[in-house]
């Protein structure tokens, strides 16, 4: 038998997302008789436990951290560099800014042969503060010589990143983003239940599934919610998240008199539980790669109201699955909402186009399988 080939994932810290929960897929379910598998990530993630016992060795280095520390960076640089070379990794594939940035050059230092990098949104964007924006800008260009393929999971995303000067065309590959959809279909008594749980009064529910940051626009729920609480004055809005903007919008819906209409549930696990809990999905960002959540929602046979920005287009089709608004808009938020929440049987007919649509593309498998080919061909190029 031949010999397996060793690939490291590098991640900055295993968050609740989609790039992270993609990332332990593949290092759990990568072909064990073409690869052999390590990942190394930073501390102090939702999905550590995720992590450990698997069938793949996993590295927690203390010193990959999220913000930019001189110190701190170049050791997390070298002590990666040093994992890498012990294990004898063949083929690095990065994940996330900071851990695509340092992960790549302590690969290049180790003489690690395929360097491979996701983009699962870029780093930058529009609202950034223009340093920190041309900062990031300026390392992925830095950064993308060094690198075999830069795999982004829309198209948007490569059209972005040629436009700012980042690696070459050929240098990109479109892989989208996948997930197993049964795994959020909830048997009907157990939908039931869940809903009773967490929408006892059985109110018309907006369910947001996002983190407390600048790149989902927050502030831009509480404005929709005061325009809809006018409109549907039994509205609730399911929240689950967290992050560094929690205590302003916090505070914002007291002082609007939003109250008795959140329920702010922090991180939450169990996706398929809220998804029973709500009648639309609603998503806020003013920059994406392509939203995990997105998918998500429509495997369960929910709608979608959400920014039409960068990958989220590429799955939610304008009308037949949700509806599209532009950044900020929270009047056409709004109205949206509302043309859904008002409509049990375009809700159902939305729904159900959405479990149709996913199933024929944005798949967990097919995903892995489209990775694993271009490792092989990078793998045959270098030899």
């Amino acid at each position: 038998m031949a010999k397996r080939v060793k690939v490291a994932h590098v991640i900055t810290r295993l968050e609740l997302g989609g790039a992270q929960q993609n990332t332990l897929y593949c290092c759990a379910n990568h072909d064990r008789k073409k690869f052999d598998v390590i990942l190394i990530s930073g501390v102090g993630g939702y999905l550590d436990a995720e992590a450990k016992n698997k069938n793949y060795k996993t590295y927690f280095l203390p010193q990959l951290k999220h913000s930019i520390h001189f110190f701190w960076d170049f050791a997390a640089l070298f002590k990666m560099a040093s994992i890498l070379k012990r294990e004898q990794v063949q083929i690095i594939h990065t994940h996330s800014s900071k851990a695509g940035f340092l992960g790549r050059w302590a690969a290049r230092l180790a003489g690690v042969p395929v360097i491979v990098h996701t983009v699962h949104g870029w780093s930058f964007f529009k609202e950034q503060f223009f340093l920190t924006r041309s900062l990031y800008q300026l390392l992925e260009r830095w950064t993308a010589p060094i690198t075999d393929k830069i795999i982004v999971v829309s198209r948007d995303n490569q059209k972005e990143g040629l436009f700012h000067h980042i690696g070459k065309k050929e240098q990109y590959s479109v892989i989208h983003s996948g997930i197993i959809p049964s795994k959020y279909v909830l048997p009907l008594s157990k939908a039931r239940k869940a809903r009773q749980a967490l929408n006892p009064q059985n109110r018309p529910c907006v369910l947001i599934l996002s983190n407390f940051k600048k790149q989902k626009s927050p502030m831009d729920v509480v404005e929709t919610a005061k325009k809809l609480v006018a409109k549907v004055p039994s509205v609730l809005f399911i929240w689950a998240g967290d992050g560094p903007l929690l205590p302003k919008v916090k505070e914002t819906i007291d002082r609007a008199g939003l109250s008795k209409h959140f329920r702010l549930l922090g991180w939450w696990k169990d996706v398929a539980e809220l998804l029973a809990a709500g009648d639309v999905m609603f998503l806020t960002s003013v920059h994406e790669g392509l939203p995990r959540v997105v998918l998500q929602t429509m495997a369960a046979g929910k709608p979608v109201v959400a920014t039409a920005v960068n990958g989220t287009p590429e799955a939610v089709k304008q009308g037949v699955t949700g509806y599209l608004t532009r950044p900020h808009s929270t009047d056409e938020m709004t109205e949206a909402l509302i043309k859904i929440l008002s409509n049990k049987s375009l809700a159902r007919k939305m729904g159900k186009a959405g479990q149709k649509s996913i199933k024929g593309t944005f798949l967990m498998k097919p995903m892995l399988a489209e990775i694993e080919k271009l490792y092989g061909a990078l793998m045959a190029r270098k030899s």
